[in-house]
């Protein structure tokens, strides 16, 4: 790790969304570095995938991990130092929100934070994302969902909390290292040339001047704002209760007190949960459906047919002699008046057909899956496509694939050659020289 002035520029002078105890750690670890120390490199050999930086599909519901300390652009250290960015978080989730196989996506958190720059617009992006698709998006604090990483839980429609888990510390904060002491010692002295009053504003090798102090804390209270409106509007809660928490940390049970959490229980819980409510929404969607199908017949039925319309139309502009007007019916018809409809009845047929056609539909999708053609079995349903005809779908699509990757081989066709006459073969010839000669 030789990146020394990069490092310098992410964490000294830019304003965190970070908490104390793991700021305290990365300053202390960096200044070690500053100071000539020699910091041991993680291991090459340990990949994204056994740091858990990777997407996962769990039964159609897609967990996004959020893990380490954040940042806007993972360098070159990336997840080996322990850095998550907010550009690979935003990728998986576009990914994840548009696979067709994703009905929803848990955000599997444990993070202290990190940078401010991004994670405002990662945290609207992914609440927009979620409302653009119309799948659940949920999270999970596993163990930690502090400041930046808050932020992105926020953006959940629901937050769950282990029971030892800390949400919470909504506040900012901006370090400025003094290293004119060091610099005397030694007898270093710093000189900058340059244009612009406040072009080298909080350098490191003077002390920092109150009015420079005054703008960083300008800069830092106007991104706290923004921190505050944020949480707020995704939590449904007021300005003042998210401001009145002063960047504290909740643990467990005190953060569902504080409006910051709302569940407490395990990551397998909270997948659970979220299978079921996926589960009543496909109920209540085939309900729904079958409520509309039922009101839709029963609308047909009332009115008069096409037929019954023309009739009653020539009826009333048929002319009437003054022999029939005048005579009265031997036998007046009562009106027939349709028996009435059960639509509780008709409601239960009509959604126990549409099960019945959704498992049929499911089981075409297993089927397609095996041959490597990937079916969303409520999509077709709700486009109306009959079992039948996806199963032909999915066949001709999987027969299409592989007539276009087969390779067919024929064998050379020979030349035709013309037949050979009997009398022309050398054994007759033969013969007949020999009976001659006796």
């Amino acid at each position: 790790m030789t990146d020394l002035p990069y490092l310098a520029s992410r964490l000294y002078g830019t304003p965190l969304l970070i908490a104390r105890p793991k700021l305290e750690v990365i300053l202390g670890v960096v200044a070690r570095k500053l100071a000539g120390d020699t910091l041991p490199t993680p291991p090459p050999s340990r990949t994204d995938r056994e740091l858990g930086g990777d997407l996962q599909i769990q039964d159609g519901i897609a967990v996004l991990p959020v893990l380490g300390t954040l940042v806007r652009r993972a360098s070159y250290i990336g997840a080996a130092s322990g850095l998550t960015s907010y550009h690979d978080i935003e990728a998986m989730a576009e990914a994840a929100f548009a696979d067709p196989e994703v009905r929803a996506v848990l955000l599997e958190i444990d993070s202290s934070g990190g940078e401010a720059g991004g994670v405002f617009d990662l945290a609207q992006r992914l609440r927009q994302l979620a409302h653009t698709s119309g799948k659940p998006l949920w999270a999970i604090a596993d163990e930690a969902a502090l400041s930046a990483a808050y932020a992105i839980a926020a953006a959940a429609d629901r937050l769950w909390v282990t029971r030892t888990a800390e949400v919470g510390s909504i506040g900012v904060v901006a370090v400025h290292v003094d290293e004119s002491v060091a610099d005397a010692k030694a007898g270093l002295n710093y000189t900058f040339l340059h244009a612009g009053a406040h072009k080298v504003d909080g350098h490191p090798h003077a002390p920092l001047p109150v009015p420079v102090a005054a703008d960083i804390q300008a800069d830092i209270e106007q991104l706290h704002d923004q921190f505050i409106a944020l949480v707020a509007g995704f939590r449904r809660v007021t300005v003042d209760a998210i401001r009145d928490t002063e960047a504290r940390v909740y643990r467990g049970e005190a953060a569902i007190q504080a409006g910051l959490a709302d569940q407490i229980g395990t990551r397998a819980e909270a997948i659970t949960a979220l299978q079921r409510q996926l589960a009543m929404s496909a109920g209540r969607s085939l309900r729904n459906k079958a409520a509309a199908l039922s009101a839709a017949h029963t609308t047909s039925r009332s009115q008069p047919s096409p037929k019954e319309i023309s009739m009653n139309d020539h009826n009333l502009v048929t002319p009437v002699d003054d022999a029939q007007e005048n005579t009265a019916p031997t036998s007046a018809q009562p009106p027939q008046t349709p028996p009435p409809l059960d639509e509780a009845a008709i409601t239960a047929q009509v959604e126990q057909r549409l099960r019945r056609q959704l498992a049929e539909l499911t089981e075409v999708a297993a089927l397609a899956k095996r041959l490597g053609v990937t079916v969303d079995p409520a999509q077709a349903l709700a486009r109306g496509v009959t079992p039948d005809a996806l199963r032909q779908s999915v066949l001709k699509q999987a027969a299409e694939r592989d007539v276009a990757q087969d390779i067919v081989a024929e064998a050379p066709q020979q030349p035709q050659t013309k037949p050979q006459s009997v009398a022309d073969s050398p054994l007759v010839k033969a013969a007949q020289a020999y009976g001659g000669r006796k």
